[in-house]
Protein backbone atom coordinates (compact mmCIF):
# COMPACT_ATOMS: atom_id res chain seq x y z
CA UNK A 1 0.00 0.00 0.00
CA UNK A 2 1.17 3.31 -0.89
CA UNK A 3 1.28 6.34 2.08
CA UNK A 4 -1.46 8.87 1.50
CA UNK A 5 1.10 11.64 2.78
CA UNK A 6 4.39 11.04 2.24
CA UNK A 7 7.05 13.72 3.84
CA UNK A 8 10.27 13.66 2.54
CA UNK A 9 13.30 16.24 3.71
CA UNK A 10 10.72 19.04 4.67
CA UNK A 11 12.34 22.27 6.17
CA UNK A 12 10.46 25.79 7.49
CA UNK A 13 12.53 28.46 8.82
CA UNK A 14 10.56 31.47 9.76
CA UNK A 15 12.54 35.08 10.62
CA UNK A 16 12.51 36.47 13.79
CA UNK A 17 12.47 39.83 15.47
CA UNK A 18 16.57 38.49 16.37
CA UNK A 19 16.80 35.36 14.84
CA UNK A 20 15.85 32.47 12.58
CA UNK A 21 13.44 29.77 14.01
CA UNK A 22 13.86 26.42 12.62
CA UNK A 23 10.31 25.15 12.70
CA UNK A 24 11.10 22.10 11.10
CA UNK A 25 14.31 20.07 10.23
CA UNK A 26 14.35 17.27 7.83
CA UNK A 27 11.40 15.61 8.42
CA UNK A 28 10.57 12.12 6.91
CA UNK A 29 6.97 10.94 7.55
CA UNK A 30 4.57 8.32 5.64
CA UNK A 31 1.21 7.79 6.41
CA UNK A 32 -0.87 5.61 5.34
CA UNK A 33 -4.73 5.56 4.16
CA UNK A 34 -7.39 4.93 7.16
CA UNK A 35 -4.67 6.08 9.65
CA UNK A 36 -5.43 7.93 12.54
CA UNK A 37 -2.28 9.47 13.24
CA UNK A 38 -0.95 12.02 16.26
CA UNK A 39 1.39 14.09 15.81
CA UNK A 40 2.87 15.47 19.10
CA UNK A 41 5.26 18.02 20.77
CA UNK A 42 5.28 20.18 23.21
CA UNK A 43 4.44 23.75 22.33
CA UNK A 44 6.65 25.71 19.43
CA UNK A 45 7.67 22.25 19.06
CA UNK A 46 6.58 22.83 15.11
CA UNK A 47 3.50 20.30 14.83
CA UNK A 48 1.10 22.81 14.23
CA UNK A 49 3.51 24.27 10.99
CA UNK A 50 3.77 20.62 9.78
CA UNK A 51 0.18 20.02 9.59
CA UNK A 52 -0.15 23.59 7.26
CA UNK A 53 2.66 22.06 5.41
CA UNK A 54 0.14 19.23 4.74
CA UNK A 55 -1.79 21.22 2.51
CA UNK A 56 0.33 23.77 1.33
CA UNK A 57 -1.17 26.28 3.87
CA UNK A 58 2.62 26.84 4.27
CA UNK A 59 4.62 26.09 2.06
CA UNK A 60 7.62 24.13 3.22
CA UNK A 61 11.89 25.59 2.42
CA UNK A 62 13.41 22.43 1.26
CA UNK A 63 11.59 19.05 0.63
CA UNK A 64 8.39 17.52 -0.91
CA UNK A 65 5.05 17.12 0.46
CA UNK A 66 3.18 14.18 -1.86
CA UNK A 67 -0.39 13.51 -1.03
CA UNK A 68 -2.32 10.87 -2.53
CA UNK A 69 0.54 10.52 -5.52
CA UNK A 70 0.50 14.48 -6.28
CA UNK A 71 4.43 16.24 -5.17
CA UNK A 72 2.30 19.42 -4.11
CA UNK A 73 5.08 22.00 -4.78
CA UNK A 74 4.70 20.61 -8.40
CA UNK A 75 0.92 21.83 -8.59
CA UNK A 76 -0.69 25.00 -10.26
CA UNK A 77 -2.70 27.34 -8.00
CA UNK A 78 -6.13 25.70 -9.57
CA UNK A 79 -4.77 22.76 -8.91
CA UNK A 80 -3.62 23.00 -5.96
CA UNK A 81 -7.36 24.80 -4.64
CA UNK A 82 -8.79 21.43 -6.15
CA UNK A 83 -6.25 19.57 -3.83
CA UNK A 84 -7.20 21.09 -0.90
CA UNK A 85 -11.01 19.89 -1.39
CA UNK A 86 -9.64 16.91 -0.56
CA UNK A 87 -7.83 17.68 2.62
CA UNK A 88 -9.90 19.29 5.14
CA UNK A 89 -9.07 20.85 8.38
CA UNK A 90 -10.25 21.56 11.80
CA UNK A 91 -9.23 24.19 14.56
CA UNK A 92 -8.92 24.45 18.39
CA UNK A 93 -11.43 27.43 17.79
CA UNK A 94 -13.43 26.05 15.45
CA UNK A 95 -13.44 29.20 12.82
CA UNK A 96 -17.41 28.82 12.20
CA UNK A 97 -19.04 31.95 10.38
CA UNK A 98 -20.95 33.92 13.30
CA UNK A 99 -23.51 35.78 10.95
CA UNK A 100 -24.72 32.28 9.37
CA UNK A 101 -26.54 29.91 10.98
CA UNK A 102 -25.29 26.23 11.55
CA UNK A 103 -27.18 24.84 7.73
CA UNK A 104 -25.18 27.55 6.46
CA UNK A 105 -22.27 27.65 7.42
CA UNK A 106 -22.26 23.90 6.55
CA UNK A 107 -22.82 24.23 3.08
CA UNK A 108 -20.26 26.93 2.64
CA UNK A 109 -17.97 25.03 1.21
CA UNK A 110 -20.11 23.49 -0.97
CA UNK A 111 -21.28 26.81 -2.28
CA UNK A 112 -17.43 27.88 -3.34
CA UNK A 113 -16.79 24.50 -5.38
CA UNK A 114 -20.40 25.29 -7.50
CA UNK A 115 -22.66 22.66 -5.49
CA UNK A 116 -26.21 24.42 -6.04
CA UNK A 117 -28.06 25.14 -3.11
CA UNK A 118 -30.75 22.50 -2.94
CA UNK A 119 -27.93 19.99 -2.92
CA UNK A 120 -25.83 21.56 -0.75
CA UNK A 121 -28.91 21.98 2.06
CA UNK A 122 -29.57 18.31 1.17
CA UNK A 123 -25.71 17.13 1.92
CA UNK A 124 -25.80 19.80 5.15
CA UNK A 125 -28.54 17.96 6.75
CA UNK A 126 -27.25 14.48 5.99
CA UNK A 127 -24.29 15.68 7.84
CA UNK A 128 -25.82 17.25 10.91
CA UNK A 129 -27.38 13.82 11.28
CA UNK A 130 -23.77 12.10 11.57
CA UNK A 131 -22.78 14.78 14.32
CA UNK A 132 -25.81 14.80 16.02
CA UNK A 133 -27.05 17.94 15.82
CA UNK A 134 -30.27 17.62 13.46
CA UNK A 135 -31.83 19.58 15.83
CA UNK A 136 -29.63 22.67 15.55
CA UNK A 137 -29.77 23.55 11.49
CA UNK A 138 -31.34 27.06 12.67
CA UNK A 139 -29.41 27.82 15.44
CA UNK A 140 -25.99 30.41 15.69
CA UNK A 141 -22.92 29.38 16.22
CA UNK A 142 -23.15 32.12 19.45
CA UNK A 143 -26.01 29.57 20.54
CA UNK A 144 -24.23 26.38 20.75
CA UNK A 145 -21.73 25.25 23.14
CA UNK A 146 -18.30 24.46 22.39
CA UNK A 147 -18.10 20.69 21.68
CA UNK A 148 -21.60 21.38 19.17
CA UNK A 149 -19.28 24.25 17.57
CA UNK A 150 -16.77 21.61 17.14
CA UNK A 151 -19.10 18.86 16.07
CA UNK A 152 -20.53 22.25 13.14
CA UNK A 153 -16.94 22.27 11.91
CA UNK A 154 -16.65 18.54 11.93
CA UNK A 155 -19.45 18.56 9.51
CA UNK A 156 -18.62 21.50 7.58
CA UNK A 157 -14.80 19.47 7.01
CA UNK A 158 -16.54 16.49 5.76
CA UNK A 159 -19.20 18.51 3.40
CA UNK A 160 -16.63 18.24 0.27
CA UNK A 161 -16.12 14.31 0.92
CA UNK A 162 -12.73 14.48 2.13
CA UNK A 163 -10.06 11.34 1.77
CA UNK A 164 -8.41 13.38 4.30
CA UNK A 165 -8.91 15.51 7.87
CA UNK A 166 -6.17 17.35 9.43
CA UNK A 167 -7.41 18.59 13.37
CA UNK A 168 -5.24 20.79 14.50
CA UNK A 169 -5.56 21.03 18.39
CA UNK A 170 -8.88 20.59 17.70
CA UNK A 171 -10.26 19.52 21.20
CA UNK A 172 -7.82 21.59 23.59
CA UNK A 173 -10.52 24.38 24.35
CA UNK A 174 -13.03 21.76 25.38
CA UNK A 175 -13.73 20.18 28.51
CA UNK A 176 -12.26 16.32 29.45
CA UNK A 177 -16.00 15.07 28.69
CA UNK A 178 -16.39 16.80 25.37
CA UNK A 179 -13.45 15.78 24.20
CA UNK A 180 -13.72 12.40 24.37
CA UNK A 181 -16.93 12.76 22.90
CA UNK A 182 -15.92 14.43 19.70
CA UNK A 183 -12.73 11.69 19.32
CA UNK A 184 -15.29 9.29 19.66
CA UNK A 185 -17.25 11.22 17.16
CA UNK A 186 -13.83 11.40 14.84
CA UNK A 187 -13.06 7.21 15.60
CA UNK A 188 -16.66 6.82 13.98
CA UNK A 189 -15.91 9.25 11.15
CA UNK A 190 -13.13 7.35 10.70
CA UNK A 191 -14.33 3.92 10.68
CA UNK A 192 -17.48 4.59 8.77
CA UNK A 193 -15.66 6.44 6.00
CA UNK A 194 -12.45 5.19 5.54
CA UNK A 195 -11.24 9.02 6.23
CA UNK A 196 -7.36 9.56 7.34
CA UNK A 197 -7.36 11.19 10.38
CA UNK A 198 -4.02 13.57 11.24
CA UNK A 199 -4.57 14.74 14.74
CA UNK A 200 -1.71 17.31 16.16
CA UNK A 201 -2.08 17.73 19.72
CA UNK A 202 0.28 18.46 23.23
CA UNK A 203 -2.51 16.29 24.53
CA UNK A 204 -1.32 12.40 25.77
CA UNK A 205 -4.38 11.21 26.02
CA UNK A 206 -5.75 12.76 22.94
CA UNK A 207 -3.22 10.03 21.28
CA UNK A 208 -3.83 7.29 23.67
CA UNK A 209 -7.61 7.62 22.88
CA UNK A 210 -7.62 7.83 19.05
CA UNK A 211 -4.69 7.60 17.62
CA UNK A 212 -3.22 4.35 15.31
CA UNK A 213 0.18 5.83 14.98
CA UNK A 214 1.84 8.88 16.44
CA UNK A 215 4.91 10.90 15.99
CA UNK A 216 6.81 13.12 18.48
CA UNK A 217 8.46 16.43 17.25
CA UNK A 218 10.45 18.57 19.28
CA UNK A 219 12.16 21.74 18.85
CA UNK A 220 11.49 20.88 15.04
CA UNK A 221 12.52 17.82 14.81
CA UNK A 222 11.29 14.16 13.87
CA UNK A 223 12.59 12.35 17.10
CA UNK A 224 9.90 9.29 17.00
CA UNK A 225 7.43 7.65 14.93
CA UNK A 226 5.68 4.69 15.13
CA UNK A 227 2.56 2.60 16.40
CA UNK A 228 1.03 4.33 19.63
CA UNK A 229 1.71 1.06 21.96
CA UNK A 230 5.05 0.69 20.55
CA UNK A 231 6.38 4.44 20.97
CA UNK A 232 4.31 4.50 24.36
CA UNK A 233 5.34 1.26 25.78
CA UNK A 234 9.13 1.95 24.99
CA UNK A 235 10.16 5.19 24.01
CA UNK A 236 13.49 5.59 22.78
CA UNK A 237 14.40 9.16 23.14
CA UNK A 238 14.83 11.57 25.91
CA UNK A 239 12.04 14.01 24.21
CA UNK A 240 9.30 10.78 23.72
CA UNK A 241 10.20 10.28 27.23
CA UNK A 242 9.01 13.48 28.92
CA UNK A 243 6.12 13.18 26.99
CA UNK A 244 5.05 9.73 27.82
CA UNK A 245 6.16 9.84 31.02
CA UNK A 246 6.34 13.20 32.16
CA UNK A 247 9.96 13.38 33.82
CA UNK A 248 12.70 11.06 33.77
CA UNK A 249 12.00 9.89 37.04
CA UNK A 250 8.81 8.61 36.06
CA UNK A 251 10.38 6.79 33.03
CA UNK A 252 13.18 5.01 35.34
CA UNK A 253 10.62 3.67 37.96
CA UNK A 254 8.32 1.97 35.22
CA UNK A 255 11.59 0.74 33.46
CA UNK A 256 13.26 -0.94 36.54
CA UNK A 257 9.24 -2.48 37.41
CA UNK A 258 9.92 -4.01 33.82
CA UNK A 259 6.43 -2.42 33.19
CA UNK A 260 7.84 -1.36 30.17
CA UNK A 261 10.03 -4.04 28.61
CA UNK A 262 7.79 -6.40 26.78
CA UNK A 263 7.43 -9.01 29.73
CA UNK A 264 4.75 -6.41 31.76
CA UNK A 265 1.50 -4.61 30.54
Amino acid sequence: MEPIIQIRNVFKTFEGKEHIVEALKDINLDIYPGEIYGIIGMSGAGKSTLVRCLNFLEKPDKGTVTVEGRELSSLSDKELRAARTGISMIFQHFNLLMQRNVLDNICFPLEIVGVGKKAARKRAMELLEVVGLSEKAKAYPSQLSGGQKQRVAIARALANHPKILLCDEATSALDPQTTKAILELLKEINERYGITIVIITHEMAVVQEICTHVAIIDQGDLVEAGPVMEVFQAPKTQAARKLVFQDEQTYDRLSESKKFDGRGA
